[in-house]
């Protein structure tokens, strides 16, 4: 499909959430900018995307009581369209919305995203706004029976023709804006809906709206659905009218969800395809947590931050890194930089497990043009374990061949012996190599 052809690699690049939750600035988003422009964007990384409560002139001030302070001092524009909060993002005031912001990171060569939340504002609906370009108003499209279990900002929009209008509406002014990216939240999936039946989640049919809404615009805009877990028997719908879609719910620092990632990338491995990609979630690397009260550095070990980023390098997963790229130490930044390891994200490359039990799990990633192959070793246990995968399981034609191992973390070259790749890996560890054929 047409929506597809500008997206054909997973999405790489920085969301405010992990390290500024609902507090972000212009200025902090700018400093990210800058650094991203000139250290990550070499290496692909190229979004830089402006997390939840963009809107909210209060965000943060009663963090304590609450995430999302309900009715709280929120932007609006006439036609229940939220806005940008001048207080935090200067240059939006007098109606120019994120342009002169967006306008900024296009000038560093990146590309601007935004978080939206599902449906129209509550306030636009109990103030009665207008929806720009019909005769309704808010409160006719707006569905209250349609909320968010954790977000106390909207309603959903109901499935009519001024609802549709009402998403256009939005979408066509993130256009003017410059948005490259939308991450629309509480559409992915709904722990509220889930188990009642008889009230249907909305969200199925506002995912509809605004890919119809997108294409209309005149802009390529990525359009990533959250949270998840999304559910499998509707990939093939995720993948219509998006372009990424998450598989969990929010990832953090914890090595249980690296070990269950396993597990949700065996089932959506073969969904992953040009302009579709199941979403693994945020990298939680460097400095993340300041605007959740206290800054800290993540709770992974450097093992556990490698076979993070290795399996969602070989999965071909969305790369969006949560820390505060300003202070990313000289580690981070090169675990975040490995050009071979993010080579696997490239068009034509899929990644296939081979094997996965509770102590390890085997990956392989292929070009299907060049048939260059990447293999990666995780050792899923809490202690150092010797990991091995025969030729024959990598379903190599001549399994009798010579293979020299190249690592694409330390850089060293082994070479397969017997028929056999085999390492000794740390604990929560990997190995992984890109494989050469010997030639004598």
């Amino acid at each position: 499909m047409k929506k597809n052809k500008f997206v054909a690699t997973p999405p790489m690049g920085w969301n405010s959430y992990d390290y500024y939750d609902t507090t972000v600035t212009e200025d902090q988003v700018r400093a990210n900018a800058e650094y991203m422009a000139k250290h990550l964007k070499e290496y692909g990384w190229e979004y830089i995307v402006i997390d939840i409560e963009w809107y909210s002139n209060d965000a943060g001030t009663k963090r304590q009581e609450y995430q999302y302070i309900p009715f709280g001092d929120d932007e609006m524009d006439e036609y229940g369209r939220f806005q940008p909060s001048p207080k935090r993002f200067p240059s939006s005031a007098g109606g120019q919305g994120f342009k002169p912001l967006a306008d900024y990171i296009h000038s560093l060569g990146l590309k601007f995203g935004i978080h939206i939340m599902r449906g129209i504002p509550r306030q636009a609906a109990h103030n009665h706004c207008k929806v720009l370009g019909t005769m309704a108003t808010a409160d006719m499209v707006a569905d209250p029976s349609s909320i968010c279990g954790w977000n106390p900002d909207m309603y959903g929009v109901r499935h009519t023709e001024a609802g549709q209008a009402y998403y256009d509406s939005i979408i066509s002014m993130y256009a003017e804006w410059g948005v490259d990216f939308i991450k629309c939240d509480d559409i992915c999936d709904s722990w509220l809906y889930r188990d009642v039946p008889q009230i249907p989640f909305s969200g199925w049919e506002e995912t509809r709206m605004l890919h119809r809404a997108i294409e209309k615009c005149g802009r390529d805009i990525v359009l990533s659905l959250s949270p998840g877990p999304a559910h499998i028997d509707r990939a093939w719908e995720y993948c219509r009218y998006a372009n990424m879609w998450r598989i969990t719910d929010d990832f953090w620092d914890k090595w249980e969800l690296i070990k269950d990632m396993f597990v949700r990338c065996e089932l959506w491995q073969d969904h992953v395809r040009e302009g579709c990609f199941p979403d693994c979630d945020m990298l939680p690397v460097g400095k993340v947590g300041k605007g959740f009260g206290e800054e800290r550095d993540t709770l992974l070990t450097r093992d556990e931050q490698k076979t993070m980023m290795t399996l969602w390098c070989m999965f071909r997963s969305p790369l969006m890194v949560g820390a505060e790229l300003t202070r990313l130490d000289a580690w981070t930044l090169q675990l975040l930089t490995n050009a071979e390891l993010l080579a696997l994200l490239r068009e034509n490359r899929r990644g296939v497990q081979i094997v996965r039990d509770q102590y390890h799990a085997v990956w392989k990633n292929t070009d299907s043009q060049t048939g260059e192959l990447a293999v990666a070793l995780f050792n899923l246990s809490d202690e150092e374990r010797e990991i091995s995968v025969s030729l024959a399981e990598l379903d190599l034609e001549k399994t009798e061949a010579h293979y020299i191992l190249s690592d694409l973390w330390d850089k060293t070259k082994t070479e397969t012996i017997d028929g056999r790749i085999t390492a000794a890996v740390p604990a929560h560890g990997v190995a992984v190599y890109n494989l050469y054929r010997f030639m004598s």
